[in-house]
């Protein structure tokens, strides 16, 4: 049996619905799982002409009436209540609340487990913001609308790399106070489960340390000393393969040319972000970690600067669908 995969475009005014045409328009693809499209038809069929890919998709009222074992997707149109033209390559609150709307219709199915995850095209957070989102990103926002107060987190995935982070959107002051065992720990933790629930079967983590060179053995900085290398050795007690700390400069070679690790827990966001979106901008996924259900999103945003150009590239949204179909194979199973 295969899974049935939410689908959304993403913000009208980026390359979203143009990203979406291009991966439902191969074959291989829509064999994988059941797909439902939430969004509105007009966008769908207008990122197939900016795309220049065309697919056959069903419209239906719910998904209760979705196909089944077909590879023919399904497509719920949703639509906003004042049905007006969306403007293009810019932040707008119709655009934000398209999103958000989007979001709670594929949340409720996905919880529900009427869907067994949810994959979007990029959205924007200005827009987001404009519209009443009022968490720090889509993340967090996504723990609300479920209901969830457990930990979560933020994975980046670049081709078989995967990291997380300690701290995420928070000032570069206030890290060094974030940092504790236990939320180490719990970063190991996560990302330890979100590898497994993608099919790896025994993940191997790199701890990052926090200041340069690992702080020289204390002589700028002992957070390695007094927080991250217990936290290291506590997370191995509980039986996580996981190493460091690593000085943030160096682990990012290792892990990549020497496969030495599956797995990357950074203390804050641009140390693992900058890495990874330079080894692969356009291959890059956003995972959301923790969450009680299987949630992917290609990592870059909405390219409002190509935007109906027809040169979207689809590599990072590909990948994305592949994690997401993986994981809701295991929580069917």
């Amino acid at each position: 049996m295969k899974p049935r995969i939410a689908v959304l475009l993403g913000d009208p005014a980026g390359i979203g619905p143009e990203l979406i045409a291009r991966l439902l328009a191969r074959p291989e693809n829509r064999a994988r799982a059941d797909l439902l499209i939430i969004g509105d038809r007009r966008e769908l069929d207008r990122g197939m002409e900016i795309a220049g890919d065309r697919f056959d998709y069903t419209v239906v009222d719910d998904e209760n009436a979705a196909a089944t074992d077909s590879d023919v997707p399904s497509l719920i149109d949703f639509r906003l209540p004042d049905d007006a033209p969306y403007e293009r390559a810019a932040s707008t609150e119709r655009g934000g609340r398209y999103s958000l709307e989007a979001f709670k219709e594929a949340l409720a199915l996905t919880q529900a487990n009427r869907t067994q995850a949810m994959l979007f095209a990029p959205v924007n957070k200005t827009s987001l913001h404009m519209a009443g989102m009022e968490t720090g990103d889509e993340m967090e926002w996504f723990a609300r609308q479920l209901g969830y107060d457990g930990s979560f987190c933020e994975f980046n995935v670049l081709d078989e790399l995967w990291t997380s982070r300690v701290t995420s959107h928070i000032a570069l002051k206030d890290v060094s106070a974030r940092l504790t065992p236990e939320r180490i720990i719990g970063a190991v933790r996560l990302i330890h489960d979100g590898l497994k629930r993608a099919g790896n079967a025994k993940p191997r983590i790199a701890v990052c340390g926090f200041n340069p060179h690992n702080g020289d053995n204390g002589a700028f900085g002992r957070e390695e000393i007094d927080v991250i290398a217990p936290a290291v050795e506590e997370a191995q007690k509980l039986g996580y393969d996981a190493l460091g700390p690593f000085p943030a400069d160096t682990i990012f070679v290792r892990a990549r040319d020497q496969k030495a690790f599956d797995g990357v827990v950074t203390m804050y966001h641009d140390q693992g972000q900058i890495a990874m979106k330079l080894m692969g901008f356009w291959r890059g996924v956003t995972v959301h970690g923790g969450l009680p259900v299987p949630i992917a999103t290609p990592a870059h945003g909405t390219a409002f600067d190509i935007h109906g150009e027809g040169r979207a590239d689809v590599g990072a949204t590909q990948k994305a669908f592949d994690i997401v179909t993986q994981m809701a194979l295991a929580r069917l199973r």
